[in-house]
């Protein structure tokens, strides 16, 4: 099954998840209703509302949460990236202008506050203290994240185990809990929670892993954004890690120069490149991301083969294919 088969077995479901996302975004505050429709409009991959969707579809839940709970989890994940946007100084968002570049750094913030926030009203209906639960341990988590890589800024000498808790908790825990909730919501049994909350976990390293190779190795116009922002914002990444591991003397004088430098031009990340490439730091982490996929496809195990099931390893290995 391809991606595409998997997002058209629920399209009547995104269709819904969209109007609510707009219906949730309404606000007697303007500036809220103006920004939530920015960045309604700019769009995003809904892979997280697509896991879950799946993963309720798997679980058999026929309950009326499945289409809210997707929103609160988009929700999260969209205020995520307008208060990353603000501590990365970005000015660019899947192609288009951020919402900080546009409205300002306090604007984004605080209506980043408004989505969260209104992903816990929202999630508060469905009366679950599981549900609950996962999303406080998700959130905590994911703030421990940001503030983890906010510590290892520029810093060349972290590890691998360093940055894997970084993008565990900052990106994986919320594919993990959108994968999870369903089964709560299901009361589906404990072995079938654990694998689906297993394949979300893997899904999303895997999905950052591959997203520190396609800032090195992506156009401009395919990423949405600059290509080598990871390193000009100072964030170490995996490719780099690997590199930095295993380089000279000289080339690691000339990695540690440019990361984080606000004056890191095509040429001295053409140099950065070079050194990464050198060293395989490319392919070592898309053989990661691999492995990582592999896994969360055999955590599927303990459910029946379904088109629900397929549709989910579709999901998984368009995590590896994607070039954006």
């Amino acid at each position: 099954m391809h991606i595409d088969q998997a997002f058209n077995l629920i399209k009547d479901d995104i269709k819904r998840i969209e109007s609510e996302f707009r219906d949730n975004v309404v606000s007697d505050v303007l500036l809220i209703g103006k920004i939530g429709e920015y960045i309604l409009k700019s769009g995003g991959k809904r892979l997280r509302p697509l896991v879950l969707l799946l993963s309720g579809r798997l679980c058999a839940y026929k309950g009326p949460h499945h289409i809210p709970m997707a929103v609160v989890v988009e929700f999260i994940h969209t205020a995520t990236l307008l208060h990353d946007d603000v501590v990365d100084n970005s000015h660019l968002r899947r192609g288009a202008e951020s919402a900080n570049s546009i409205w300002g750094n306090d604007s984004s913030v605080l209506v980043g506050d408004y989505l969260l926030s209104k992903a816990f009203s929202l999630a508060v209906n469905t009366r679950n203290f599981g549900v609950l639960d996962v999303l406080a341990e998700t959130t905590t988590r994911m703030a421990e994240g940001e503030v983890l890589q906010l510590t290892k800024h520029s810093d060349i000498t972290t590890t691998e185990e360093e940055y894997l808790s970084v993008i565990t908790n900052k990106t994986a825990v919320l594919f993990s809990a959108s994968c999870r909730i369903p089964a709560i919501l299901s009361a589906s049994t404990h072995e079938k929670e654990k694998a689906l909350s297993d394949y979300g976990m893997e899904v999303g390293v895997a999905y950052q892993f591959i997203d520190d190779c396609l800032d090195y190795t992506s156009k401009d116009e395919e990423l949405g954004k600059e290509t080598g922002n990871d390193l000009r914002e100072g964030k170490v990444t995996m490719p780099f890690i690997k590199a930095y591991r295993d380089a000279s003397a000289g080339e690691k004088d000339a990695m540690k120069k440019a990361m984080g430098s606000d004056t890191t031009g095509r040429d001295q990340f053409a140099e950065v490149f070079g050194i990464i490439k050198k060293h395989r730091g490319i392919e070592y982490t898309m053989e990661a991301a691999r492995g990582r996929i592999e896994k969360a496809k055999r955590s599927l195990d303990v459910f029946e083969p379904d088109v629900e099931r397929a549709a989910l390893t579709a999901v998984a290995d368009h995590v590896i294919e994607r070039t954006y």
